[in-house]
This record gives C-alpha cells, structure tokens and sequence, in this order.
C-alpha cells in the first residue's frame, strides 16, 4: 500500500485529508498537537520527518495560519506591522520550505506533494489589495513550490510538486468570513483528485480545487 504523509493533519483540511487517504493509503498523521512539530524551527522539522523510515508516495502540506493570534488581516497598509509579518511568513513560507527541504530525500520516484496555499497568493489575480501578510506569504510559498517542484524533478522525472488551492473551507481558520464554504470532506477529495489527476508536465504549477491552474 502506498505510503501517504499529512502534515497540519490535526487541523481541518488536514484531519479530513487524512481521513480521506486512509481508505487507499497507509497514512502517517503528523501535527503540531499529537508530535510537537514546529515547521518555523528546523530542528523539530528535522526530528520528526528523521523519523520517517521508508519511501514516501504522497504528501499534503496542510499547515499554515490566517493570522498570528490576535492579529487580524491587514486591510490597510497602516495595520501592517513587522512582528506579526514576520510570523505569518515563518508558519506560511519558511515552514513549506523546510518541509520540503526534509521531505525531498524520502520521497519515492513516482511521488506527489500537494502544498496547499491559496488563490490569494495569486498576484495577478489581486484585484482589491489589503490581506498583505497572508497574502505575500501565500505568493512566497507558491515560489517555493515552484522552484522545489524543478528540483526535485530532476532526480525523480515522474514526481508531481504542486501549490493547491483548496477553496473556502468550514473550519475554524474561516470562522467569521462570509463566503461560501464547503465541508473538509469534500474539500479533501478534491483536493485528492487534483493532485492524482496531475501530471509529471504540470509539476511545478498552481491549481485550485477543481484543477484549474492559476495565474501567479
């Protein structure tokens, strides 16, 4: 049975993405509350991926954060302020990396990553501005994945690195935000389908839930 890794499996795309592979894949769960990892401190990146023992088949990268707490979104250039910058591209840019960085020698030849990010991150697609923390973290994140997906596509020619979008999701991080939403179950098997539906050409890219690309 292939062997599937979720990291950010305690929160709510996450526990529902493992959820969802459970069924087909042998699912190794691993979060912030049940292991102790930290993605913004390399050595807790370092120990628990360390601790993985065979081949990877397929990752979901599905930590991150909206806002450091008690913090809001920017909606003004005003609000921005360099602490709380700072932490939201720890969590949302620099642990990606890191993960990809520990994650890469493990995984198999034929290997799918899906890093979820969002259509925010997008900034041609940015057409009212404000959100500038998450924002910019979510458009450093989709550069990682780009420039990650072209090197670990040179030692394995068949594996499949993608930024995801997953859509609005009922979870707690939407709590508050008046946009239609869609179950974590559902969001995990869309984004499930996406990533086994991609292939080796398309690594590298920006997909949404229904697997449309989407501009940088």
């Amino acid at each position: 049975m292939d062997h599937a890794i979720v990291f950010g499996a305690s929160g709510g795309i996450g526990a529902a993405l493992a959820d969802h592979l459970a069924t087909s894949h042998d699912v190794t769960r691993i979060s912030r509350r049940e292991d102790g990892l930290d993605v913004t401190d390399e050595t807790s990146v370092a120990y628990v991926v360390g601790r993985l023992d065979r081949p990877v088949d397929l990752v979901f990268v599905a930590t991150g954060i909206l806002t450091p707490e008690g913090h809001a979104p920017e909606k003004s250039l005003d609000a921005v302020g360099a602490t709380a910058m700072a932490q939201t591209f720890a969590v949302n840019a620099i642990g990606p990396a890191l993960l990809l960085r520990h994650i890469a020698p493990k995984l198999s030849q034929t290997a799918r990553v899906g890093v979820l990010t969002a259509r925010v991150g997008s900034i041609g697609d940015n057409r009212i501005g404000g959100w500038y923390s998450y924002r910019a973290s979510k458009a450093a994140a989709n550069q990682i994945v780009h420039g990650a997906a072209i090197e670990i596509g040179r030692k394995r020619k068949q594996a499949v690195v993608v930024a995801l979008h997953p859509g609005t999701v009922e979870t707690p991080f939407t709590e508050g935000y008046v946009a239609p939403k869609v179950a974590p179950s559902e969001a995990a098997e869309n984004l499930v389908r996406v990533l086994s539906s991609l292939t080796p050409e398309q690594t590298g890219g920006f997909f949404d839930y229904a697997g449309h690309a989407i501009e940088w």
